[in-house]
C-alpha cells in the first residue's frame, strides 16, 4: 500500500480513502480521467495534511472544486494562462500550487501563483510527496 511508504516519510494526516463515488464525481466534474497515480494515491487516502494542516495532498472534492474554480474563473483567465492542461492536487503553503499534466507522463509541476511560472517538480505525485515531504523538494 501506498500510503504505508508514504508514513515513513514524515509527520502527516491520513484521511480514509475516497470511494470510487467520489472518484467518479471528481473527474465528472473536471470533465477526465485522474491520472493512474493520483488516483491509486486517492483510492487509499482521501487527503494527506502535514502536522502544520498543509494540504499536501487534496482530497477528491477539493480537487475538483479547485481545479473548476481555477479553469472557469474570468479573472484567472484575465491574469494567468489556461489551466486546462493541469490538475491540481496539492499546495505548498505560500500560494503556489502543485499540478499534474494531463498529458504525457502526468508528470508534477509547482505552479507560482506570482509570475504564473510552470516548473517541473517529479516524475509522479508519489515522487512528490516523498521529495516535499522529506526536505528534498523545497518551493
Amino acid at each position: 500500500m501506498l500510503v504505508n511508504e508514504i508514513q515513513r516519510w514524515g509527520n502527516a494526516t491520513f484521511s480514509a480513502p475516497a470511494s470510487p463515488g467520489a472518484l467518479m464525481a471528481c473527474e465528472a466534474q473536471l470533465r477526465h480521467r485522474l491520472p493512474d497515480h493520483l488516483r491509486r494515491l486517492l483510492a487509499e487516502t482521501n487527503g494527506i495534511e502535514s502536522e502544520y494542516g498543509l494540504g499536501l495532498l487534496w482530497s477528491a472534492e477539493r480537487i475538483a472544486e479547485d481545479n473548476d474554480r481555477f479553469r472557469n474563473s474570468t479573472v484567472f483567465r484575465q491574469l494567468y494562462m489556461p489551466f486546462d492542461g493541469l490538475v491540481f492536487f496539492a499546495d505548498a503553503g505560500n500560494g503556489d500550487q502543485f499540478a499534474l499534466s494531463l498529458s504525457g507522463n502526468h508528470e508534477v509541476f509547482v505552479w507560482n501563483h506570482v509570475d504564473d511560472s510552470r516548473m517541473w517538480v517529479a516524475r509522479t505525485a508519489i515522487r512528490y510527496l516523498e521529495d516535499w515531504m522529506t526536505g528534498a523538494l523545497t518551493v
